[in-house]
């Protein structure tokens, strides 16, 4: 065993891990990359079908935003947020307020269309989505709409892992231990409709696993919901969402036109969207901001992992002007927003998110997604011959294989059997890494991935299923 995979053993406790099945084995140890390509303390190379966790937009040690960040060091690295400003997080909160407030918006649409004026920088999806939170139940109780706010997501969510975050979240698997730390929040059905309750039809064998037709049965369930809560006179303070697709959900996507009416409802019962675009944002989605797609501007926009390209940990939480005018006045009313991090404003993550957003608006750049988009929907066609996909799901560059016993019945895999980390496995020993959700297998390419490594991605895959499962 190398002696970093030693030190690692002997020191590291790595998330979301079983930490007794981890050190059975040698791990993997990354020491550099290019491009869509990672290399092992060995010189074994990886293609990284997963961005990094989704973090990786352009490509690891690319040439632009390395320059951006050492012209940034020969400045400065960091200086503090609190009584302080600095030149490119100055820089990157005008710009992310420009393309939040983009053309793809319909400025004549008969619903309310916030306009975003304002950023609020922290580390990470979690803390951006913290923020989000905690301004939009202060601004519920600021504005008279409820003395006690609560908020209303989707089964399956998943936020970030702090107090806030969490508690908007719904998988038990992960947030069920912490029950005792967390505020209340309700649920409502989301629209998995691989598994949807309604979805009575039998598969039919063919290029897809076809699905009911839908009446919009958990549109009207979130309807409900509003309903019932308004009628108990403490209206929702805000709907908190994934725009377009639930990530560690299982990359569940919502059909087309689901969070424009979704967004309608909210809007019709006077309460504020949330979007949590963390894994959704900065062109994974097909557009820069996956609620664009459906017409559709929160009142809170929270970004993070693709927003530095990958490279540093940096969020921010886009809201209204309504929203930070709910927080001024004189100091000795003590309206401040009492919220802060460290390395808010970090010059070199904002340097960073500068060099990074240049290059995802070039019209190279956009052309380049758009062929990536149609090459992995054509080699994710191959995996519907092997009989325990169950469902493959894609929106723009996000790619999610569900792996089931029988795809008759979709019958799953109990998580119990490891299936998902085996496939996985099997696909690392062949030069290709991701991490499964469960049964779930994803695929998610860095933006410069060729259509060469688009094939070893998903022929990888398909060689993996195949030896964990004993299928032809």
């Amino acid at each position: 065993m190398h002696k970093l995979a030693r030190l690692d053993h002997r020191y590291v406790w790595h998330p979301f891990t079983q930490m007794r099945d981890w050190l059975k084995r040698e791990p993997i140890v990354i020491t550099s990359g290019n491009g869509a390509v990672l290399r092992d303390v060995h010189g074994k190379e990886y293609l990284d079908a997963n961005s990094s966790i989704w973090t990786n937009l352009h490509g690891h040690n690319h040439p632009r935003v390395n320059s951006a960040i050492q012209k940034q060091l020969g400045k400065i690295s960091h200086s503090s947020a609190l009584g302080f400003a600095n030149e490119p997080a100055s820089l990157l909160a005008a710009k992310l307020i420009k393309t939040a407030n983009g053309p793809s918006l319909n400025p004549h649409s008969a619903l309310r269309t916030p306009h975003l004026a304002k950023v609020f920088f922290s580390d990470d999806g979690s803390t951006a989505m913290e923020v989000a939170l905690k301004l939009a139940y202060e601004y519920a109780r600021r504005s008279g709409r409820s003395k006690n706010p609560k908020f209303l997501s989707l089964e399956g969510a998943y936020h970030g892992d702090t107090v806030g975050a969490v508690s908007v979240g719904h998988i038990d698997l992960f947030h069920k231990a912490y029950s005792g730390l967390l505020f209340k929040t309700d649920k409502v059905m989301a629209p998995y409709c691989y598994r949807c309750p309604f979805n009575r039809a039998k598969p039919q064998r063919a290029d897809a696993r076809t699905y009911a037709k839908c009446n919009h049965e958990c549109i009207d369930k979130i309807e409900q919901k509003f309903a019932v809560r308004r009628k108990k006179g403490n209206p929702y303070a805000a709907f908190v969402v994934e725009p377009l697709m639930q990530g560690a959900a299982g990359m569940i996507p919502q059909p087309k036109g689901w969070l424009r009416r979704v967004n309608e409802i909210v809007r019709g019962y006077g309460a504020q969207l949330i979007a949590d675009e963390v894994m959704t944002g900065f062109g994974r989605t097909g557009t820069t901001f996956a609620g664009h797609q459906e017409g559709v501007q929160p009142d809170f926009l929270a970004v993070a992992k693709g927003l530095t390209g990958g490279y540093l940990p940096m969020a921010a939480t886009l809201t209204t002007q309504t929203v930070f005018d709910a927080f001024l006045g004189d100091y000795s009313e003590f309206k401040t927003f009492f919220h802060g991090h460290s390395f808010t404003s970090n010059q070199l993550g904002a340097a960073a998110a500068l060099a990074s957003m240049e290059l995802l608006q070039n019209q190279s750049s956009i052309r380049a997604r758009e062929e990536l988009q149609q090459a992995l929907n054509q080699e994710l066609a191959i995996l519907w011959s092997l009989p325990n996909v169950g469902d493959i799901r894609q929106v723009g560059l996000i790619a999610g294989i569900e792996l089931v016993k029988n795809w008759q019945t979709r019958e799953p895999f109990d998580l119990r059997q490891c299936v998902g980390i085996r496939v996985c496995d099997a696909m690392a020993k062949r030069g290709v890494l991701t991490r499964p959700i469960g049964n779930v297998i994803v695929l998610m390419p860095p933006y410069c991935t060729t259509p060469k490594q688009t094939r070893q991605m998903v022929r990888v895959l398909a060689e993996a299923v195949q030896e964990t499962l004993a299928t032809k």
